[in-house]
């Protein structure tokens, strides 16, 4: 899923947006060692999906995106201190969907260890765990910029959408720890600095809007001092 936001070889960055959509795997757990069997082997989207769900739905709210594993082990199964433990993981820490994963799995995978003389407990039919995906259409906006004043003044038009794009999935795209703004400064405009600020926000303590807000505030105090050289 890897991709760039350069344009024709040059040192431009396409700002984009998306349209999400869910798509149902066809994978279902009714158990915990079901549900840790099938965290190993769906596709990343998968497990985006359910831990960013929240974010992807109400991206104008609450920053803190519940998550579904953990939301289902205690609802259906009633293994309150698993899914306790699930429900801290904290998503920022880990760079890649792939250590979110694998995170995920060795704490189901230790809880199942630690009580194996425990009795399996069953999700009722109706309460059965089902794999969503998330699933993309990317869509190119008009807005290309092609230097540092052209980022912060289109900073300032594009929708919450584009930042959760450009912010979010990145990381699933790029399966790294930085976002397409942070690489595109560093790499295209050698703005290390600038990248290094982006790249440090914690996502996960804004909305959207606010988001948009601290980047172009954090951008525009390096054109400034920039234009006052």
């Amino acid at each position: 899923m890897k991709e760039t936001v350069t344009e024709n070889n040059e040192k431009t960055f396409r700002f984009c947006t998306r349209l999400h959509l869910k798509v149902l795997t066809g994978l279902r757990a009714s158990n915990i060692k079901e549900l840790l069997r099938l965290i190993k082997k769906v596709p990343g989207s998968s497990i985006y999906y359910h831990t960013h769900r929240f974010l992807q739905q109400h991206q104008y709210l609450s920053p803190e995106p519940p998550n579904d594993f953990a939301h289902w082990i205690k609802s259906a199964l009633n293994e309150e201190v698993l899914a306790e433990k699930i429900a801290s993981i904290d998503t920022i820490q880990y760079g890649s969907i792939r250590s979110l994963r694998n995170e995920i799995a060795r704490t189901i995978g230790d809880y199942i260890k630690e009580n194996h003389r425990i009795k399996l407990r069953f999700a009722a039919g109706d309460k059965v765990f089902h794999f969503i995906k998330s699933a993309s259409l990317i869509i190119p906006t008009p807005y290309l910029a092609r230097d540092l004043r052209d980022f912060v003044e289109i900073l300032k038009k594009i929708t919450p959408n584009s930042i959760y794009f450009h912010m979010f999935e990145a990381r699933l795209r790029l399966d790294s720890e930085t976002n397409d703004f942070a690489r595109w400064l560093e790499t295209s405009l050698l703005e290390g600095g600038l990248a290094k600020k982006i790249k440090a926000l914690d996502p996960y303590t804004y909305t959207m809007e606010d988001l948009k807000k601290k980047v172009i505030e954090i951008a525009e105090e390096r054109l400034n001092n920039v234009n006052a050289q």
